[in-house]
């Protein structure tokens, strides 16, 4: 069986060899014929000249390098079409990701499981790291349209007919853990404790994760628009009953003072739900916008891939069956 390891790589200069030989060492003990798919994603320091390295000294390497920085969501896309095994692990080049779990993997998978997930315990983690992450997570899961499992991450083995369904669903605005659960297939989890990044520090800034999180919470539903129907629907309901009252004590008592103070608020408020919404839906109009332009996901600039070893043609779907395995 050929295992295909892809790793979305970002100035991993300090960590990146010392990544390959553990993969490979791990790999190699298994027993299996593998193969490394290596994506630079537009790095700034020298993972570029480190990459060229290993594929030189090691002909199961392989690596492309994107002309800018496009993200991990094209980067892990980029490497699923080049990959070619009948299983595919993806996994972080920082060595958060153990190698020494892919045999776990492998044995999960023997048993006949499309996903295995590894994932991870919030052992270590900040409180309000942790706390932030199981409020998103109990939130997204009464919105979104598939579950997502609060520490389960791009850590995963995918079977040859999973990537392919994978493959097949191609949007532009991509939210992959979204996407590895919406495909489905026999799936398993199983947890190990979060290891501390080896060297360097993470991409993940604040401001990256919100927007990360912002992308999980529209991709798979349309439930904040129909949110912000409901809320313009209580907001009318609530002006008619206050409309009601206030004619009803003009009757009854006479007109009295103009609320000048009450009336500034409700306007300031109703004019930041009005954008509220705008925004709401803006970031819809924004993602439809980016996916009628139909541009690639991302741009090659160097490879050691052939043209014939990839990326892999669309599968055709069946009529009547949808998605067929090769």
């Amino acid at each position: 069986m050929l295992i295909s390891i892809v790793v979305p790589c970002f100035n991993e200069e300090e960590i990146l060899e010392r990544f390959h030989a553990r993969v490979t060492d791990e790999i190699a003990r298994l027993g299996h014929e593998f193969q490394l798919v290596y994506v630079d994603d537009g790095s700034r320091d020298g993972t570029l000249p480190i990459l060229e390295t290993l594929a030189a000294v090691d002909p199961r390497a392989r690596y492309l390098s994107f002309s800018r920085n496009f993200g991990k969501e094209a980067a892990m896309l980029a490497g699923l079409q080049h990959a070619e095994g009948d299983a595919v692990v993806i996994m972080d080049a920082d060595l958060q990701h153990p190698p020494e779990l892919i045999g776990r993997m492998l044995e999960e998978h023997a048993l006949g499981n499309d996903q295995v997930i590894a994932r991870r315990t919030r052992k270590g983690d900040r409180v309000t790291r942790t706390v932030g992450a199981r409020a998103y997570y109990w939130l997204i899961n009464r919105l979104v349209d598939v579950e997502l499992v609060d520490g389960v991450g791009d850590f995963r083995l995918l079977s040859r007919r999973t990537v392919d369904a994978i493959l097949e669903l191609t949007e532009y605005n991509r939210f992959s853990k979204g996407l590895f659960a919406w495909v489905g297939f026999r799936t398993t989890t199983f947890s190990y404790e979060n290891a501390v990044r080896e060297q360097g520090r993470s991409a993940w800034t604040f401001g990256k994760l919100l927007n990360y999180g912002l992308d999980g919470l529209l991709s798979f539903n349309n439930k904040p628009l129909r949110a912000a129907l409901y809320l313009g629907l209580l907001l009318l309901s609530l002006a008619l009953a206050y409309a009601t009252w206030i004619v009803g004590v003009a009757l009854v008592r006479g007109v009295d003072t103009p609320g000048y103070v009450t009336l500034l608020v409700v306007v300031t408020a109703l004019a930041g739900v009005q954008m509220v919404m705008v925004g709401v839906v803006g970031e819809y109009v924004g993602r439809i916008y980016y996916e009628v332009k139909r541009r690639p996901h991302f741009l090659v600039k160097a490879s050691n891939i052939s043209p014939s070893q990839g990326p892999r043609p669309p599968q055709e779907p069946h009529p009547a069956r949808g998605l067929v395995r090769r």
